[in-house]
This record gives structure tokens, C-alpha cells and sequence, in this order.
């Protein structure tokens, strides 16, 4: 690898680290929240984050942001809902990667499953939900 390209994936993952770190002050309700230009910064730059989208599997299908993990479980109002986002919990937590949930709009369905993930052993520090969720997100997308 050469000199450039570390040091640009260097100053990517310090703007990451500051951007997780500012971002975890930014609470509303006592839940983190992750502005789309950050989030957008991280999946640029490879780092280490994990995006757990619990859009209903149609939308997901329309369009998701790239490297995002399915679960389809929105409204994740049910045992059912939230029965869909073991599979992600149980390798989330082998990890300490940040987690920003991802649903149609950043608002109920991502909060109950941060709840949800919290419950089952998540420290609430690495939980995000991405601002306005996916119909907020104004950058490139992927589509199945």
C-alpha cells in the first residue's frame, strides 16, 4: 500500500472516530444519532461499522445503503419483528464495531430495535440510528 493511500485511509478513520464521537453527545430521547454525511464518510472509507437495516423486505430490495445487513424486521413491533434481528445481534455482539440502524425514516421502528438490541447485551454507546433514516439518505444506493 502506498504512503497516500494510508494516510488517507488514516485521516478517514480519525474523521470517523471524531464524527462517532461527536455524534454520541448529539442525543435526543437518550439515543445516539448519525447524520447521513458521516455515515456516508464511513461506507467511503471502509471502516469498521456495521449498518443494520430493518426496512420491510420490499424497500430493501428497492434500494439499501451498500453493506448493509437485512433483517426485515420493521415495524419491530412484534415477537415476530424482533425474532429477525437475533441472527444480527448474536454477531454484533462478537464485536465492537459502531451500530447504526438504518429504517424508513429514523424514528420508532429504529428506536425499538435499539431498545431491542440494548435488552440483549449491546452497550447503548455503540448504537446509532441514522438521522431521517433511509429516506433521508441523499447519497448512493444499492438495489437488489
Amino acid at each position: 500500500m502506498n504512503f497516500t493511500r494510508k494516510v488517507t485511509l488514516m485521516l478517514g478513520a480519525a474523521a470517523l472516530f471524531v464524527c462517532i464521537a461527536a455524534n454520541a453527545f448529539a442525543m435526543k430521547d437518550s439515543y445516539n444519532y448519525m447524520c447521513a454525511a458521516s455515515l456516508n464518510n464511513a461506507v467511503n472509507n471502509h471502516a469498521d461499522v456495521a449498518i443494520v437495516d430493518i426496512q420491510v423486505a420490499e424497500e430493501f430490495n428497492a434500494h439499501h445503503i451498500k453493506g448493509a445487513i437485512e433483517t426485515g424486521a420493521y415495524p419491530v413491533k412484534t415477537a415476530t419483528d424482533t425474532n429477525k434481528l437475533d441472527a444480527a445481534v448474536n454477531n454484533l455482539k462478537k464485536s465492537a464495531q459502531p451500530i447504526v440502524v438504518i429504517c424508513p425514516r429514523g424514528k420508532g421502528g429504529a428506536e425499538r430495535t435499539v431498545n431491542y438490541f440494548a435488552k440483549k447485551g449491546i452497550a447503548p454507546y455503540r448504537l446509532f440510528i441514522l438521522t431521517n433514516g433511509q429516506g433521508g439518505w441523499p447519497y448512493a444506493i444499492e438495489s437488489k
